[in-house]
């Protein structure tokens, strides 16, 4: 079989041929169609996470999905790059069965190998821990990522009477617009929070109810202001900045919640139960992404792309041979 194998940290992995794995027992085998390049994948190979340099070589992709050796549709999750072994960039993978979560046969296997955790993230951050409520407001920041995107239509398929949307760039804005947000602010370089705070407050029909929060820093302690009295801010990233200058008295004075956020917490069946969610909903339409695919033969040069900052999508190799393809999402307001 074909296989993306790292061979040394810090350098892109290198397709090889080499056996198709064997599955042991309490494993499956996998013959994978779809694997992402996730920031995690990028994150281990690197050999600086806090997880320790992974032993090398070995096959990145902490998920996939693809079908069991009966033609099961499944999506799964590895430890590759946190734990010895190898992941889902290859034609085959053998994993624990407790880890392979049953697809709906009609679901494009590519859709939700794109979605995968970044969506149980989105889905959960907000309904479970966040406690989002129908007739509620939602602030997405960061709207242009894959939590981001998947956030906004999570929130509209739980009732939110309005979704604000804020992100960087000029083509995540857009993004967020076709995803049916009701407004979206533009995030710079230099904000700080008084201004930021301002022009999220105007775009914002009242006080809101809930922030879903992946950036932290300066956007965060701005996202604070809005909230209504016992408003609820749920961080699960930090890719704006390690630390927010929230200052007490916007605390104190509405009683808000911030909640902190890990699918690690998750048990099993939460984390299974999330991701069948998620894979009903983009079979029938309700949950898209804009991604861009490339064939496991190219997987040196799209791990380059993702890794350098340069991908504007998320990558998910396919192990069809077929050309990468660009896929934009634009859904009606109703899903």
């Amino acid at each position: 079989m074909r296989a993306a194998v790292i061979t040394e940290c810090g350098r892109p992995p290198v397709v090889v041929r080499r056996e198709p794995p064997r599955p042991a027992d309490g494993q499956l085998r996998v013959a994978v169609a779809a694997a992402p390049i996730t920031p995690l994948d990028v994150l281990c190979g690197t050999g600086t996470s806090y997880f320790g340099a992974p032993a090398v070589p070995y096959v990145p992709g902490v998920q996939g999905v693809g079908r069991l050796d009966d033609g099961t549709p499944v999506w799964f999750s590895t430890t590759a790059g946190m734990r010895p072994g190898d992941g889902s960039m290859a034609d085959y993978c053998v994993v624990p069965a407790a880890d392979v979560v049953p697809l709906p046969d009609d679901v494009d296997h590519t859709l939700v190998a794109a979605l995968g955790l970044s969506a149980v993230a989105a889905w959960m951050a907000l309904t479970w821990r966040g406690e989002l409520r129908p007739g509620e407001q939602v602030l997405v920041l960061g709207a242009g990522g894959v939590v981001g995107q998947v956030a906004l239509q999570v929130a509209r398929l739980h009732g939110a009477r309005r979704v604000v949307a804020a992100c960087r760039s000029a083509a995540a804005q857009e993004r967020a617009r076709r995803l049916g947000a009701d407004a979206v602010v533009a995030l710079g370089a230099g904000d700080d929070v008084a201004s930021l705070a301002a022009r999220l407050t105007e775009a914002c029909d009242g006080p809101v109810d809930v922030v879903l929060d992946p950036l932290f820093g300066v956007p965060a302690a701005a996202a604070l202001r809005t909230l209504a009295a016992h408003g609820r801010l749920v961080n699960l990233g930090s890719s704006a900045g390690e630390r927010a200058p929230f200052d007490s008295a916007t605390l104190r004075s509405r009683s808000l919640r911030i909640l902190g956020y890990t699918n690690n917490e998750l048990t099993s069946e939460q984390k299974a139960g999330a991701l069948q969610t998620v894979a009903d909903h983009a079979a029938a339409g309700r949950l898209v992404l804009d991604y861009t695919t490339s064939p496991l033969a190219e997987a040196a040069e799209a791990w380059t792309r993702q890794a350098g900052g340069h991908a504007t999508r998320r990558i998910v190799l396919t192990a069809d041979g077929e050309p990468g393809r660009s896929l934009t999402a634009a859904p009606g307001r109703d899903t």
